[in-house]
């Protein structure tokens, strides 16, 4: 088992990291010109599933690199990861439809704050069933992991047409 403190350091790069790519992700299909291929991994419209692909994404990529240095020092890699980035979604999900039931109304300040939050819960609930050894099968997580950005990619394409999928101007996926 990988030491805590140095397995923390992991977690706080992951939350930084997580937090300026999804960041940067947000405005990489516009710049690309509607490319398709980049409609995969960054968001094409301002629906909250959408969105759900800036931390997902940026956790991804993040996962790449670490698993390279830590894959031998943890049994349960990416259930860890997989708990972690479900987690993020729910809250985002949760946040955004509680405040606009309240309020009527978005707000980009609380929407920034709810995908740096659960960023934040992401990397440490990851953190928590890494270092706390909780043991479930980590081919599951994985299979959970791929399957989750899988879902990014097709509902992109082929959206369900609830709110979920739903931006502000009543689009769903790409146009």
């Amino acid at each position: 088992m990988l030491k805590h403190s140095s397995f923390k350091k992991w977690e706080v790069v992951g939350f930084f990291w997580i937090v300026i790519l999804g960041s940067l992700l947000h405005f990489t299909f516009e710049l690309s010109g509607g490319s398709k291929l980049v409609a995969l991994f960054s968001p094409v419209n301002e629906s909250v599933w959408e969105h759900l692909k800036l931390g997902y994404f940026s956790l991804t990529f993040f996962m790449i690199i670490k698993y390279f240095f830590i894959k031998n020092k943890v049994d349960n890699f990416f259930i860890a990861n997989f708990m972690g980035i479900i987690s993020m979604s729910i809250f985002i999900i949760v946040v955004f439809y509680s405040y606009e039931a309240i309020t009527g109304s978005h707000n980009l300040i609380v929407d920034i704050g709810s995908f740096v939050l659960g960023a934040l819960l992401c990397q440490i609930i990851s953190y928590n069933i890494m270092t706390k050894n909780i043991r479930v099968s980590d081919s599951f997580g994985l299979i959970m992991f791929i399957l989750m950005g899988l879902s990014f990619m097709f509902f992109t394409f082929y959206p369900l047409h609830i709110p979920l999928f739903m931006d502000s101007r009543g689009f769903y996926g790409i146009k």
